[in-house]
Order: structure tokens, then C-alpha cells, then sequence
């Protein structure tokens, strides 16, 4: 494939520390690239080096001659007078934009509820976001550079950018490379992960879920990667692989190799032994709504919702900007009182809130980290190990050296960490996390993810990263026109049912829709279910018997041609079988997934 654009020796460094050494990287015509690595190890540096926004101290960076760059950067501001429709197609006439299919699409996925003369002043820091990445998206570039392009976009939003950069060029053309910690849109968007650490950029073939697996791989055989991350990233593979249909009826990587690699990793929780110490520390009653409802004035936010949260429910909640997600969570915790209906609360429950204000760290903004921790508990047991906050500490990616610093002089991510940990030492047994990735990389919120599979209690997560949200969660639920609905088939049926709203809102006849798992209830349900248990022994089944097939070949007479014409036999036998199964399996899945 035509080569776009390249660096060779990139060398950069500041006072305290070496930035890249040595660094060559390229990009080529269909290349999808995202980049993964630790906060502060350099990848919005390198996609400002790439894009040209900042000069190495030696080496360079390469154009193929004629291309056009456009970049999203995090500090992109817009003149604050100036007005949205101006800001994205400048002094272009209606009509002369209106007739690009791509400028049509792009405002209509961003920034369609925007007042076209709004000015940039009175808009929010996320609307504002959007603003500017319609302003870029509607150009017409070789080359897109993107920094956390997803800050700021709801679920909806990130399904509706991955799926406009997805169709955006040809299969072999254009190029991009994004920096981002949302993995469901890695995986959605990218053909080629770079990882940034330790001065230099490793390139891998594939997505997020590809990235993983082929790190293990680097790790095991490599043995320079401490224990502890490796481990994390066998459990996340562990997830990727034994996940929702979708990733194993589509996956990114062979299947055989992850299970061989994961042949020895147990499930990423043990809901039966959770659900049992849940129950322990909650009795059987948490938080029951019963008809519940909210009203602020002439506007009903909540009607008619019936929830009742049982021990170590682990549920996710999805629902456009003020649809009513944190008044719901407001009712369950107490903030909100309700206007209709009732909340009753069992005796023993004791909610704690992540939120995005980090109110908890306020009065301690001077103390070193190692104090504050010091006032709390002296243990915490995270899988039967009996851990100090210290060590807790270190599990979630803070050095001995961090230790002595001031909260104040954290980063983001880091006050986002320490936040969580003083919630879980105070040990509530109902956990409720809004927006709990914010300023975290992917390796943080892995770890974050792994101390969440431990934690015994009732967790209830608002989030826009879909990974996450599938990964700590076993079941979604939204809430649409003041209602909450239970989505048996999780993020994508929440989609699904949003662009039928849309459909509808605008008049527009809805397409006809695939059969999704929202029409099986009940018993018809629970026999889908059972049906795709009893599919995948027999695969397991038949899968054996071909394997013993391929063994008694090996071992065979191979000048008794009747012995081997009855194993050929056999074998094309069981492949057919095999074959049928594996059909039949699909399609049922693909019923459920919906």
C-alpha cells in the first residue's frame, strides 16, 4: 500500500525525562491505527509529532507530497464568538453544503440538536467538544489524526463516529490514527494498535482485542513485563474470549490460540461465590422502587419505574444526556426523593457514590497520599488475599514514590484512583460508579476492572465506554421516555431501539429490524438459552472426536488403505456435523445477541 506519511529516529526529550529515542514509525494507505499506553508516556506527543503540532529534537517526519492532515487535538479551541454553523462550514452558503452527503451526515451526528447561531461562548464544554469535531470531520483529508475523540460523546455518539470513520474511505485508502481509551471503539475502527512505553512505539497487527492477546504473547516469551501486568492481561483476554456472542461468533484473533492461552484462567468473576457474600452483607432486601416517579415542575423526568435491586446485581444504565439517569441514581441512593411512588431501602444497605466531582478529595487536597490512606482501614481482601491500602495502592498503578505526593499534584486519572480506593475501604455494599473512566488509560482501567470483579456488594455503573460497561456489568438497562427498560441484549438493543425513536420522532418509516433478542421473553427465552448451552457441548463434543481423528491418523498403517479410507470417512463425518452445528449455533446466537 502508498505510503501517507512517516517518522524516522524521532529523539525528544524535556528536563526530567526522555520522551522517544530512536523512534520510526509509518503510515500507509488503509492503515486504521490506534494508540494505546500509560498516561504521560507520550501519545498525544506522538500524534502532535506526526501531525506536525510540535518538532522533535531530532529526526524526522515525512509527507508523501499533495496529502492533507487534519487533527483533533485535546486543547482545540474555537474563537468563542463565533457561531456553530460558522464554525463548521464557514462562509459556505446553504445550499452549496447542504448538497455534500458528508457534511449532511456528519452535523446530523453531532451536532443536530445545536442552535445553528448559538454562539461557541454558550455552549458547553462538550458541546463545544462536538463542535469541533464536526469542524474537522466535514473536511476532506488524506490523513485524520484524532486525540480522545470520544470525550464527551454518549454511547450513541461513539456507535455513530466509529461507523462514519468506518465507511469514511475505501478499504485502501486514506489513513488514521487515533489515541484513545475507549477499547470498543479500538476494536470497532483500528486494523493496527501502536503501544507507546518506555521511549519507543510497538506495532501490532489488529484491533484492541488482537493488541491483547499478541502483548500476552510478548510477555510470556519476552519474561520482561512484571507478573502483575501480565496477569491482568490474560484476564482481560479471558473476558474478550468467553464474552458476549458477538466477540466469539466474530472474532479478531484465532480462537485457538486464545484457548489454549487461557486453557488454565478461571471466569472472570465467581458470581456464585459473590452473590453468596452479597446476600451475607445485604440480607435479601436493598433498594426496591416501586412505581417511582419524578417531576421537577411542569416536566416529568421519571414515571412509573419499577426496580428492584437485588444482592450483587451488577447492572449498567444507559440513556441519552437528561434522560434521567442521575435522578434514577438520586432515588436509589437518597439524593432525590420522589414525587410519586415509593423507595424502600433494606436495613443494612450502605451506599457509596463514585461521581465525577471528586468531593471526597476536596478537604484533603494538601495531605500526601500516604496519610490519607493511613486513616482508613488497615486491610482490604481482594481474592482471599488480605492486601494494605499500600499495597491496594500499588495495585492500582501508584509507585512508592507517589506515595509522599500532595493530592493536589496527582493527575487526573491518579485523584480518579485514589477516589475509588477511599470509597471501597469505607466498605459500602452498594457501589454506584458515574462516569468512572474519565482520565484513565487502558492499562488503568483494566486494573480498575479487575478490583470490581472482587468486590462482593451491588454495582450499579453510568457509563459511555461500552467495554467497560459490558465488562464489569451482567445486564443493562435504559432509560427511555421516563421509563426504565431492561435490555436483554444489551448495548446493541439500546441502539437499535434509539434509532427507531429517531426514526419515528422524524417521521421517517422505520427499517425493517433483524430478529432481536428483546422479542424472546419468558420461557421462549430461557429455551434460546438453553438451546445455545446444549450447541456449544456438542461443538466441544465433536471437536474432541475430530482431534482423536487427526491423533489415530498419525499413528495409522499408511499402507492399510482400508483402515485410512474408513478414518477419512469418519472424519468428513464428524466435519459436516461440525459444520451444521457450528450454523445452527450462530444463528441462534445472533437471535439472542439481537
Amino acid at each position: 500500500m502508498a505510503h501517507l506519511l512517516g517518522a524516522e529516529a524521532l529523539h525528544l526529550e524535556y528536563p526530567t525525562k526522555v520522551i522517544f529515542d530512536g523512534v520510526t514509525v509509518g503510515i500507509a494507505e488503509g492503515d486504521r491505527i490506534g494508540i494505546v499506553g500509560r498516561n504521560g508516556d507520550g501519545k498525544s506527543t506522538l500524534l502532535g509529532l506526526l501531525a506536525g503540532r510540535h518538532e522533535a529534537d531530532s529526526g524526522k517526519v515525512t509527507r508523501r507530497g499533495g496529502i492533507t492532515v487534519g487533527m483533533l487535538d485535546q486543547s482545540d479551541i474555537l474563537p468563542l464568538d463565533e457561531t456553530v454553523g460558522h464554525a463548521i462550514v464557514g462562509d459556505k452558503d446553504e445550499h452549496e453544503w447542504m448538497r455534500e452527503p458528508r457534511i449532511r451526515e456528519v452535523i446530523s451526528g453531532l451536532v443536530g440538536e445545536l442552535a445553528w447561531d448559538a454562539t461557541i461562548r454558550s455552549l458547553s464544554g462538550g458541546q463545544r467538544r462536538r463542535v469541533a469535531l464536526a469542524a474537522l470531520l466535514v473536511g476532506d483529508w488524506d490523513v485524520l489524526f484524532l486525540d480522545e475523540p470520544t470525550n464527551h460523546l454518549d454511547v450513541e455518539g461513539v456507535a455513530w463516529l466509529a461507523e462514519h470513520l468506518n465507511k469514511r474511505w475505501g478499504a485502501n485508502s486514506g489513513g488514521m490514527v487515533v489515541v484513545t481509551h475507549d477499547r470498543w471503539f479500538l476494536d470497532e475502527v483500528c486494523n493496527t494498535t501502536w503501544e507507546v512505553h518506555d521511549r519507543i512505539v510497538d506495532p501490532f497487527e489488529g484491533g484492541y482485542a488482537a493488541y491483547t492477546l499478541q502483548r500476552v504473547e510478548r510477555d510470556r516469551q519476552a519474561n520482561v513485563i512484571e507478573s502483575r501486568r501480565q496477569n491482568l492481561a490474560r484476564k482481560e483476554l479471558a473476558w474478550l474470549r468467553r464474552g458476549a456472542p458477538a466477540r466469539t461468533s466474530k472474532p479478531k484473533f484465532r480462537i485457538d490460540a486464545a484457548n489454549d492461552l487461557i486453557a488454565d484462567v478461571p471466569p472472570v468473576r465467581d458470581k456464585v461465590a459473590l452473590s453468596s457474600v452479597a446476600v451475607t452483607r445485604l440480607g435479601k432486601d436493598v433498594v426496591d422502587l416501586l412505581d417511582a416517579g419524578v417531576t421537577y415542575g411542569d416536566r416529568e423526568v421519571l414515571k412509573d419505574v419499577e426496580w428492584r435491586i437485588a444482592p450483587g446485581e451488577r447492572t449498567g444504565i444507559l440513556g441519552v444526556n437528561g434522560a434521567g439517569k442521575s435522578t434514577l441514581l438520586g432515588l436509589v441512593s437518597g439524593a432525590v426523593q420522589p414525587t410519586s411512588g415509593v423507595v424502600k431501602r433494606g436495613k443494612t444497605v450502605n451506599i457509596a457514590v463514585l461521581d465525577q466531582q471528586l468531593a471526597e478529595l476536596e478537604p484533603v487536597m494538601h495531605e500526601p497520599v500516604r496519610v490519607i490512606v493511613g486513616r482508613q482501614k488497615a486491610s482490604y481482601v481482594v481474592d482471599g488475599k488480605e492486601l494494605s491500602p499500600g499495597q491496594l495502592l500499588e495495585r492500582l498503578g501508584f509507585s512508592s514514590a507517589q506515595l509522599s505526593t500532595p493530592v493536589k499534584d496527582l493527575s487526573g486519572g491518579q485523584r480518579r484512583r485514589l477516589q475509588l480506593l477511599l470509597i471501597l475501604l469505607r466498605e459500602p455494599n452498594v457501589l454506584i460508579l458515574d462516569e468512572p473512566t474519565n482520565d484513565m488509560d487502558t492499562d488503568m482501567l483494566a486494573a480498575i476492572e479487575d478490583l470490581l470483579d472482587t468486590w462482593p456488594g451491588t454495582l450499579l455503573v453510568v457509563s459511555h465506554d461500552r467495554y467497560l460497561l459490558e465488562r464489569v456489568t451482567d445486564q443493562q438497562y435504559a432509560v427511555l421516555e421516563g421509563k426504565l427498560r431492561h435490555l436483554p441484549g444489551g448495548v446493541e438493543e439500546y441502539l437499535k431501539l434509539r434509532r427507531a425513536q429517531d426514526q419515528a420522532a422524524s417521521g421517517a418509516p422505520a427499517a425493517k429490524a433483524a430478529p432481536s433478542a428483546s422479542a424472546l421473553a419468558g420461557a421462549e427465552l430461557r429455551n434460546a438459552q438453553k438451546e445455545l448451552q446444549r450447541l456449544e457441548r456438542q461443538l466441544k463434543k465433536a471437536d474432541d472426536e475430530r482431534k482423536q481423528l487427526h491423533a489415530k491418523f498419525a499413528t495409522a498403517d499408511q499402507g492399510d488403505f482400508d483402515a485410512l479410507g474408513a478414518l477419512q470417512a469418519k472424519l468428513a463425518e464428524v466435519e459436516a456435523r461440525v459444520e451444521e452445528t457450528e450454523l445452527a449455533w450462530m444463528e441462534l446466537s445472533e437471535q439472542l445477541e439481537g
